[in-house]
């Protein structure tokens, strides 16, 4: 006959860190593919997209303007083009509304970019808490 006695330890603040730690590298992750995704769907050319597809550009600006940050303190991460870059353009695109004196119809591009990466999102938490 064997006999056994066994101690265990949970460090609560540890497992908690731990897990911060791997939700902001995978929050990362996620605002990266998803702001890829949504630069790959605008296309340099001089026409004007039909309506309901992404817009395209003509010097890439739109396009070198989304960015994403991560929010540490909120656990979230913040996808989209920079107002400071491009300024309410992308709000006209994604939405439709006026620019610059111009009414644009509505050609989403952050949204589908959502749309496109949610499944893979879930595989990006997957083995992010180490100890």
């Amino acid at each position: 006959m064997v006999e056994m006695k066994v101690k265990t330890r949970m460090d609560a603040k540890r497992v908690v860190k731990a897990a911060q730690t791997g939700s902001i590298k995978s929050l990362g992750h996620a605002g990266g593919a998803i702001r890829m995704t949504a630069k790959r769907s605008i296309k340099r050319s001089k026409t004007e997209s039909s309506e309901g597809s992404p817009p395209h550009t003509r010097k890439g600006q739109l396009r070198r303007a989304i960015l994403y940050a991560v929010e540490k303190d909120k656990q979230s991460v913040v996808v989209g083009p920079d107002v400071s870059i491009v300024s309410t353009a992308g709000t006209a695109h994604e939405f439709g509304g006026r620019f610059r004196g111009e009414q644009y119809p509505r050609r989403p591009f952050m949204g589908p970019a959502l749309e496109k990466t949610k499944e893979r999102l879930p595989k990006m938490w997957a083995g992010s808490v180490r100890s």
